[in-house]
């Protein structure tokens, strides 16, 4: 399978997937149903030999217990990250009050992730009935995403609020975005949306990056700073994480199983755009 009959598949699973609808049964008001929540993904792909992972086990920014691709896939040639931006409707809704996520915003936190991981699912399928290997770290029993300062296998880590697969800096390194200022991953489509990745032993050409620097894509306004609704946000510290996992479990006290915030994704400049591109227009 070559690079475009690869990417084809992937939008023909896009297109076709029934899940990126929020349905009658789950919408948490009734003109949410049948609301869709993203638009076509962004894909990013790089090579497991990219320098850039053994970074990632660096201390100063994820840790040694980031696993590099191929732990997670012996034999692994490819990672392939995707960014699903959320629909106007969703973005715009979460504009309305700046205090409290909206209904819509909840329902694509909550079932938006649950289409990502069937999505997920199809693509790893796809390439098994090619004749490939591939595995979804977010979704394998390996993966471990945790507030405390041990993994699933009760050995220390050194900081909370980590994981051993980052979606975020596996997609910056698969050239997809650069970070914010709310730790965020700006993408040309923006911020606002969601992760996931693949990992697999197709061979595939890797994309160039459009940027030099982790921050690039970040003009530094301020604007998410003054949306956090807790003040989690700073140019000193960027986002404290403490502050902002105590809101969303607020949040999901009020409306298990939803949550979420998202406030430092929408009436910002990066919302659905790279604002450093359109700075050079």
């Amino acid at each position: 399978m070559d690079k475009q009959v690869f990417l084809d598949k992937v939008n023909e699973i896009f297109s076709e997937n029934q899940f990126n609808y929020i349905s009658a049964d789950k919408a948490l008001s009734d003109e949410l149903i049948s609301l869709k929540m993203f638009e076509q993904p962004i894909i990013g792909i790089t090579n497991t030999n990219n320098d850039s992972f053994h970074k990632l086990k660096q201390e100063n920014i994820i840790g040694k217990h980031f696993m590099l691709p191929k732990e997670w896939l012996c034999g692994a040639e490819t990672v392939i990250s995707l960014f699903f931006p959320f629909t106007e409707a969703i973005r715009k809704s979460n504009r309305q009050n700046m205090n409290y996520p909206s209904n819509s915003w909840m329902n694509g936190r909550i079932e938006g992730q649950y289409y990502i991981n069937n999505f997920s699912t199809c693509l790893v399928k796809l390439l098994n009935d090619n004749g490939y290997e591939a595995v979804s770290p977010s979704l394998d029993k390996r993966f471990f995403m945790n507030t405390e300062l041990k993994d699933n296998n009760k050995n220390p880590i050194n900081k909370p609020y980590t994981s051993n697969w980052s979606e975020r800096h596996v997609a910056y390194v698969c050239g997809v975005g650069t970070f914010s200022l709310s730790k965020g991953l700006i993408t040309e489509k923006g911020i606002a949306g969601r992760l996931t990745s693949i990992i697999t032993n197709l061979k595939l050409d890797a994309d160039k990056k459009a940027f030099s620097r982790y921050d690039e894509n970040c003009i530094m306004c301020g604007k998410c700073i003054k949306n956090c609704p807790v003040n989690a946000i700073s140019f000193d510290h960027g986002k404290n994480n403490e502050l902002c996992s105590e809101f969303l479990n607020s949040i999901l006290i009020d409306h298990a199983p939803w949550y979420g915030c998202g406030k430092c994704q929408v009436s910002v400049p990066c919302e659905f755009e790279n604002p450093n591109k359109m700075n050079l227009i």
